[in-house]
């Protein structure tokens, strides 16, 4: 039994894991925490560290489970190949993964991080640029914009902004 990589479609990394596990097969999908913004409020969901790609193991074709369902099951686009051959992820890796995901689920990725360039989407003050200082709230953030050469902290909703650069 090997590990091999499958390319999935996208965006539906999760769906192909769930319909291989039901028929079955061994995989595996690596995850992290990541804030997202969702309906305008700010989030935490498991994103895929590789997106679109999971792990599957599989035996070879005459004693493991057959790879032919491989093609039609939903959300799985190929098994990734290099030349002929599938290509073979090492289990060392593997178990590597599996340990730094469990180092990674105590703290999610933030969205905005002090100091980053953003530009602020709507309101009286849409197209403008600023730097994110910190969270304010569930819903709002602190920002600096420059007013007559002056830095000017400003209280604005945090689904109103988006990175730059």
């Amino acid at each position: 039994m090997h590990w091999y990589l499958i390319h999935t479609k996208p965006r539906l990394e999760k769906y192909a894991l769930e319909n291989l596990e039901r028929q079955g097969y061994e995989c595996y999908l690596p995850l992290y925490p990541a804030e997202r913004m969702r309906r305008r409020k700010l989030t935490v969901t498991d994103s895929p560290l590789f997106p679109r790609y999971l792990f599957i193991r599989l035996g070879q074709e005459d004693s493991g489970k057959s790879w032919a369902p491989l093609r039609s099951t939903r959300g799985v686009s190929r098994l990734v190949h290099f030349g002929q051959q599938p290509a073979q992820v090492d289990d060392a890796l593997i178990t590597l993964l599996k340990s730094r995901e469990q180092s990674l689920q105590s703290v999610p990725e933030r969205m905005f991080n002090r100091g980053d360039p953003v530009q602020i989407a709507d309101g009286p003050f849409a197209d403008i640029e600023a730097i994110y200082q910190i969270p304010d709230g569930e819903r709002r953030a602190l920002v600096l914009i420059e007013i007559l050469n002056k830095p000017v902290s400003l209280r604005v909703d945090i689904a109103s902004l988006r990175k730059t650069g």
